[in-house]
């Protein structure tokens, strides 16, 4: 369950709803959210965690943020420290003008790559298989063991791209399928369909589908 607040001072009320939707539906695993460079940010989180969420969920096109900025800085710490997971949109794409910031000025592979060196024991996802800049997340993919990517909107045919990489050359253990549902402007199984057709081995379907999210948010499964 991924959510993030779009101005400072929500994100607590946010994180309450989530957690609240965790206890009530227990397949839910579910991320907390905060406002970079909010009062009280690590608090903020210390007391998501606390109430069971799962990490924490970013995205620099709503929230406008620096990547190297401080109030970054004190949400990788926290993060780290927690041992929770960080999903950040900072890939460059889908932009809108509706964004109030340009998120080519604030979003890059580059300064990612920043982020995951210096932080090199911190669980890093960034959705939409990084897009635009597929090739460079594709390198960053293979030297960095700390970096995960998903799926979500990439592989619909509905982004304005023709250069979307293929899966099977991609490092196995690294991606995770992603989905923006129920929030959709297209069918809901249609990337399912796209996975489907491109013949992946079993292995190589099951990390996609399930066990690299198990790793990456260290789910606890249940004995059946």
């Amino acid at each position: 369950g991924l959510h993030y607040a779009h101005k400072p001072g929500v994100a607590r009320e946010l994180n309450r709803y989530m957690a609240e939707l965790c206890r009530r539906f227990p397949q839910l695993t579910a991320m907390a959210t905060v406002f970079p460079g909010e009062e009280k940010a690590s608090q903020i989180l210390a007391e998501a965690f606390d109430s069971g969420l799962s990490g924490v969920k970013l995205h620099g096109h709503v929230q406008c943020f620096d990547m190297l900025g401080a109030g970054m800085h004190e949400i990788y710490r926290c993060c780290r420290e927690s041992g929770m997971p960080l999903i950040m949109h900072v890939g460059r794409e889908p932009k809108s003008p509706a964004y109030a910031c340009d998120p080519y000025a604030l979003c890059s592979a580059d300064r990612l790559e920043q982020v995951i060196r210096t932080y090199s024991d911190l669980r890093v996802c960034v959705p939409h298989l990084g897009a635009d800049e597929f090739d460079r997340y594709r390198w960053l993919l293979d030297h960095y063991d700390n970096l995960w990517l998903d799926t979500t909107m990439a592989l619909a045919d509905y982004l304005p791209f023709d250069n979307v990489p293929d899966l099977s050359k991609m490092r196995a253990d690294r991606l995770i399928y992603g989905t923006d549902f129920p929030n959709l402007p297209y069918a809901w199984d249609r990337e399912l369909k796209r996975i489907a057709r491109l013949n992946l081995s079993p292995q190589r379907l099951a990390k996609l589908l399930a066990q690299n999210a198990i790793e990456f948010y260290r789910i606890k499964l249940e004995a059946a």
